[in-house]
């Protein structure tokens, strides 16, 4: 499936059927199933498109499929007011405790994100990834982009819980409830993730400008010369002679490495 379709069909029915729901469907549907629809439509749309669509399993869809079974489960909490607020929450919590909260224990989930973006398709390139990982700078990068990724939530949780608290004020199982709660998705299921993209787009970037910053030169004239993959197998070597007692190869200069990290990450965005 195209990218684009995918995104369009990721806010079509992540964000906005669910408000459709609830504001045109509550009256034919009844006030509960409708609620429990509106919740369940995104659900299911992940579901399908973990095990049927992508079919891929890693980190990332791992992640978002639990998040997906977690709301689904909680639509069954029938709450209201404060309680509601911190339900409605609690998605933003779990992305701060896997990010944020791994990355100041010193085990950054970002570190499975990068390699899965890069995704090493032999045993060699993933033993050459694991040596580059495990460098200095890029450790210490890793858990900045965790904690960049993890606060973001954070602060997103404690404004969408204000929002809840403050607009979604009618009893549980009324009109009035799914009305408010439709007006509050339309706002922060929308606003809301753009913080969060804009936080993950630079987590990346500085990731990738840690890793591209440990690569050789690039002095090559072939197609695949600027290639990641190639300029890490030019790194090992240099590294080889380097114990052999030869020189290494040159470190690329900031601005290089920083221009192949937002490319690497646009890419990683389906942006180019």
């Amino acid at each position: 499936m195209p990218k684009t379709l995918k995104l369009a069909l990721d806010i079509l029915i992540g964000a906005v059927a669910p408000v459709v729901i609830l504001k045109y469907g509550t009256a034919p549907l009844g006030t509960l199933n409708a609620y429990l629809l509106a919740a369940f439509v995104p659900v299911v749309w992940v579901m399908l498109d973990l095990f049927v669509i992508t079919r891929r399993f890693n980190f990332i869809t791992t992640f978002v499929g639990l998040s997906a079974v977690m709301r689904g489960a909680l639509a069954f909490w029938y709450v209201d007011g404060a309680l509601f607020a911190f339900k409605d929450s609690t998605s933003y919590l779990l992305s701060f405790f896997v990010f944020g909260v791994t990355a100041l224990i010193g085990i950054p989930v970002t570190r499975s994100i990068a390699l899965q973006g890069l995704g090493p398709d032999t045993p060699e390139r993933e033993k050459q990834m694991d040596r580059l990982l495990d460098e200095p700078t890029v450790r210490t990068v890793m858990k900045r982009a965790g904690l960049l990724i993890g606060v973001t939530n954070l602060g997103a949780g404690a404004v969408n819980y204000v929002i809840n608290f403050r607009m979604v004020v009618a009893p549980f199982n009324t009109p009035a409830f799914n009305d408010q709660v439709a007006n509050v998705n339309a706002i922060t299921r929308l606003v809301l993730v753009l913080p969060d993209m804009i936080a993950i787009f630079f987590a990346f970037s500085m990731m990738y400008k840690a890793m591209y910053a440990l690569l050789p030169a690039d002095e090559g004239t072939g197609r695949d010369a600027g290639e990641f993959w190639t300029l890490l197998a030019r790194r090992d070597d240099a590294l080889a002679l380097a114990k052999a007692g030869n020189s290494s190869g040159a470190a690329l200069g900031g601005d290089d490495a920083q221009q192949r990290a937002a490319r690497q990450a646009r890419e990683d965005f389906g942006l180019s």
